[in-house]
C-alpha cells in the first residue's frame, strides 16, 4: 500500500513515509519547535507529542488516554470474526484497570530477575551458535542473521514453542507490526496466529507444560477460571511485545557500533561500560510507539482533543528531547543520568523489560567477545522498517576472518575474562 509523500509534518505526518522510517530525528526536532503535538488525518486520524514532558504526562494519565487502543493504525472494523469467536485484546497492555492490573499481576512473574536469569545461559549459547554459522565468512547481516534471531526463540521457550516455529512467528509479527498498513497482510497474520496459539490452549489442556500458556489456562482469578481470550490474549501479546522491539533494539545498537569504531573500540576495551551503553542504545535508539484512544474530550497544549481520537505515545522523540536531555542528538555510551522512556511510563510500563536488556546485553556483548572489529559493509545499503517498531531491517557488516572465531569457553564467564582470553 503506498500514500502521497508528506508536504507538512505537523498536520500531515505519516509513520509508515519512507523519510520518517529512515531518518525521523530532524522531522522530530522540528516539530518539538513548531508544533510539539502534531495531528494527522491518515490512517484513521491521530495525535503525535513529540516533547518528554507531554509523553509523560499522558501516558501517566489513564483517565483521559485509554490503552484499548494501543496500535497506531485502527484495528479491523468491529464485527470481524476471529477464529474461534474469540474477542482478541492484548492484555495487560491493551486494557484499562481494573482488568489490567490482575492481568499484569499474572504476567509479573515471567519476566522477573529470577526468571530472566535461567535464561542468561540459553541466550549465550544461542548467540554463541548463531555466530558460528558466519563468523569464517568474514560478512554477515547483522539483522537478519543475527538480532532477529535471539528474542523470538527466547520468547518461544516462555510459550513452549518449538524452536522451528521461529521464522513462523518472525513472519507473523513483521505483518503485524512492520505491514500494519496492509490490510490483507495484517489480516491474515492476525488470523494464523490466532488460530495456532488456540491449538496450543487446546494442546496444554490436557497436556501441560512449564510454560506461560499451561500455567495461565490453570490460573483462576476470584475463584473463577482466566478466560481462553484473555490466556489468548497474553499469549499473543507476549509474542508480539517480546520479538520486533527486543530484535529492533539489538539491531540498531549493532548498527550504531558499526559506525561508530570509537564507541566500538571503546566497549571491547572496557566491557565493564556495556550496561550504562545499553541503556544510551534504548535511549537513542527507543524502538516503541505506542497507540491511545482520548477517553473524553481534553486540551493538551492547546490541541483540542476529542473522545475517540487516536494519540500515538512518541517514546523515541521523547528519548530525543534536549528538555530532558544533555546533548541528545549524540549517543554518549557512558551517559550516567538517563530517564530514558524506551519502556514506557506508568502503569503500562513494559513487564518484558527485564528479559529485553538482558537479550541486549548478551547479544552485544557476545557479538563483541566474538566479532571485536567489524563494520558496514562497502556499499552497504541498511534497511529500517517503522511504524509501530522502528529498527534496521538489513545491516551488512564485514569483519577480519580468524582474528577470535572459537566460542568463549565459559558460557558463564564475564565479559572481561571472555575478551582477555
Amino acid at each position: 500500500m503506498t500514500t502521497e509523500p508528506v508536504a507538512e509534518w505537523a498536520s500531515d505526518y505519516d509513520v509508515f513515509d519512507p523519510a520518517y522510517v529512515t531518518d525521523p530525528y530532524p522531522i522530530w526536532a522540528e516539530l518539538r519547535e513548531t508544533c510539539p503535538i502534531a495531528h494527522t488525518d491518515r490512517w484513521g486520524g491521530s495525535w503525535l507529542p513529540t516533547r518528554y514532558a507531554d509523553v509523560s504526562a499522558i501516558a501517566h494519565d489513564i483517565a483521559h488516554f485509554s490503552s484499548r487502543g494501543i496500535a497506531v493504525i485502527p484495528p479491523p472494523a468491529a464485527g470481524e470474526a476471529d477464529p474461534g469467536g474469540i474477542t482478541f485484546v492484548l492484555p495487560p497492555i491493551g486494557t484499562d484497570p481494573p482488568v489490567h492490573t490482575w492481568s499484569r499481576r499474572l504476567l509479573l512473574p515471567w519476566f522477573s530477575h529470577r526468571r530472566v536469569d535461567g535464561y542468561e545461559a540459553t541466550a549465550r549459547e544461542l548467540c554463541n551458535r548463531l555466530i558460528d554459522e558466519f563468523i569464517e565468512t568474514g560478512t554477515a547481516d547483522a539483522a537478519a542473521q543475527y538480532a532477529q534471531q535471539i528474542p523470538v526463540r527466547i520468547i518461544g521457550m516462555t510459550l513452549g514453542v518449538p524452536d522451528e516455529m521461529s521464522d513462523t512467528f518472525t513472519g507473523w509479527v513483521r505483518d503485524l507490526l512492520e505491514f500494519a498498513h496492509d490490510d490483507d497482510r495484517r489480516g491474515k497474520a492476525r488470523i494464523a496466529l490466532i488460530t495456532y496459539l488456540l491449538q496450543q490452549l487446546e494442546k496444554r489442556r490436557t497436556d501441560p507444560g512449564d510454560d506461560l500458556i499451561s500455567e495461565l489456562l490453570h490460573t483462576e482469578i476470584d475463584g473463577q477460571p482466566v478466560s481462553d481470550s484473555h490466556t489468548l490474549g497474553i499469549a499473543a501479546l507476549t509474542l508480539i511485545a517480546g520479538v520486533d522491539t527486543t530484535w529492533s533494539g539489538i539491531g540498531s545498537s549493532l548498527w550504531h557500533l558499526a559506525t561508530h569504531p570509537a564507541d566500538r573500540q571503546r566497549l571491547v576495551d572496557e566491557p565493564d561500560l556495556l550496561p550504562v551503553a545499553i541503556e544510551e542504545f534504548l535511549r537513542a535508539y527507543s524502538p516503541v510507539t505506542m497507540g491511545r484512544i482520548v477517553h473524553e474530550d481534553i486540551e493538551v497544549q492547546g490541541c483540542p482533543m476529542k473522545a475517540g481520537d487516536r494519540l500515538l505515545l512518541n517514546f523515541p522523540a521523547a528519548n530525543r528531547d534536549p528538555e530532558a536531555f544533555d546533548r541528545p542528538e549524540e549517543v554518549i555510551i557512558d551517559r550516567q543520568i538517563n530517564r530514558h522512556v524506551a519502556f514506557g511510563a506508568g502503569i503500562h510500563r513494559c513487564a518484558g523489560s527485564n528479559l529485553a536488556r538482558m537479550e541486549l546485553r548478551i547479544a552485544v556483548e557476545t557479538w563483541l567477545q566474538r566479532i571485536p572489529d567489524f563494520a558496514l559493509a562497502e556499499g552497504a545499503e541498511v534497511t529500517w522498517a517503522g511504524g509501530q517498531v522502528r529498527g534496521p531491517r538489513s545491516i551488512p557488516v564485514m569483519f577480519p576472518v580468524g582474528s577470535r572465531t572459537a566460542a568463549a569457553p565459559d558460557a558463564g564467564c564475564s565479559a572481561q575474562t571472555a575478551l582477555a582470553s
